[in-house]
């Protein structure tokens, strides 16, 4: 869907990278420019045989160019390419980009119709802006990890980089539209993205507390901050999560655990009853499930219709038939891991075949092609950037 549209990644660790994975399972062709020692992903998280499982998994389908931006042959090239391209993204600090001249105002003023989008902390204006970001930073200050955890316990961090992924996510979805105006305008626009602004926009439910006279929500554990029952419950044998936010469901509920009168009591009457009267109903609950199996209560709750599942870890998910029969992972061959499993983009279009993107390139491993290609050097021309150390 999107064959004939050329990304420049200046983008490095994961908010970036993680947007332009997503353009390049829709078909855009992705120009990673990466510094000499290597976007620094590279260096990060789980290795094996030498390679981050990270960079691969989030840079898959992308063509790798050994740029050194310090050097001003090396921003000549940016410069060129940026003019031959649809898509800038960069995820430095503001103000870094325009000091290795591949800011926004000298690239979209050689190319009007330039998309650039620009990832970062806090954004391009504001007190913070200059402040450095990372994922525990935007999750700090989102309000989101004040809202995680048991009341009685700590903040606690979101078991994944949400701050970077849904980053990521909304600046795919920027330049998507920035793309769509400029098939109407033919003009470029400047997308920016904060990961600040990403997870405070992801909070409808406490923001519907805070922004309508209420206080600042806080953490209520492992249940819904609104409706009752709505959040995990324990059995005998580990936890399973029931999902009942209307008085049908609740009723369903009811029926099902043997205490059909439940939805006559005063307490329980309404969802924001049953919400106030939590802990009593969850005792009710735990009374029936902890005499059960999470198998065996999943079962009885489905087939009452009632929202259930269990609680099921990373493996069993990406193991699940559901998984594989919504093809969520996919094969390709690494130069040095071999056959690996890679996850695609999650969103389904008619016509669109799935499963067929490609591994993360090595380091500069398409430097001469990309300078062939796009801008036509020779190989005397190329051989002199690599003597220069340019690339």
């Amino acid at each position: 869907m999107l064959e004939g549209v050329r990304v420049l990644d200046f983008s490095r660790v994961l908010a970036g990278p993680y947007c332009t994975a997503m353009l390049a399972d829709l078909g855009a062709e992705v120009i990673k420019v990466e510094p000499p020692h290597g976007d620094d992903q590279r260096h990060m998280g789980r290795m094996v045989e030498g390679e981050s499982t990270n960079f691969v998994l989030n840079n898959r389908g992308k063509h790798s160019l050994r740029l050194d931006l310090k050097h001003e042959g090396g921003r000549r090239i940016a410069q060129a390419l940026a003019a031959r391209s649809d898509v800038v993204v960069e995820n430095f600090k503001p103000g870094v980009a325009d000091k290795l001249g591949i800011g926004y105002a000298r690239l979209s003023a050689a190319t009007p119709g330039l998309v650039y989008c620009s990832i970062s902390g806090f954004g391009q204006s504001g007190p913070n802006a200059g402040r450095p970001a990372y994922d525990v930073v935007a999750q700090a200050m989102s309000g989101l990890m004040s809202l995680t955890g048991e009341p009685d316990g700590a903040p606690t961090l979101i078991g994944e980089s949400v701050g970077d992924i849904c980053a990521g996510m909304f600046a795919s979805w920027g330049v998507m539209a920035a793309l769509y105006d400029r098939e109407r305008t033919g003009r470029g626009r400047h997308v920016d993205v904060a990961m600040f602004d990403a997870l405070l926009a992801m909070q409808p439910t406490a923001l519907a507390q805070y922004l309508f006279g209420g206080p600042a929500p806080a953490r209520v554990g492992n249940r819904h901050p609104l409706s009752s029952p709505f959040g995990a419950y324990a059995a005998s044998d580990g936890h399973l999560v029931i999902a009942a936010a209307n008085d049908k469901l609740f009723q369903a509920v009811a029926d099902t655990i043997g205490r059909p009168e439940l939805p006559a009591d005063p307490r329980f009457r309404s969802d924001g009853l049953r919400s106030a009267h939590d802990a009593e109903l969850r005792e009710i609950i735990e009374g029936w499930s902890l005499r059960r199996s999470v198998a065996e209560a999943v079962s009885a709750m489905t087939c009452a219709g009632v929202p259930a599942a269990p609680i099921q870890d990373t493996a069993q998910a990406v193991d699940s038939s559901q998984a594989r029969v919504r093809q969520l992972t996919t094969r390709a061959v690494h130069p040095v891991l071999g056959e690996t499993a890679l996850v695609e983009q999650p969103v389904h279009f008619s016509g669109v075949a799935r499963g067929r993107i490609g591994t993360a390139p090595m380091l500069g491993q398409h430097s001469d092609e990309v300078l062939a290609r796009v801008l036509g050097l020779g190989g005397g021309d190329i051989a002199a950037l690599r003597a220069d150390g340019v690339i």
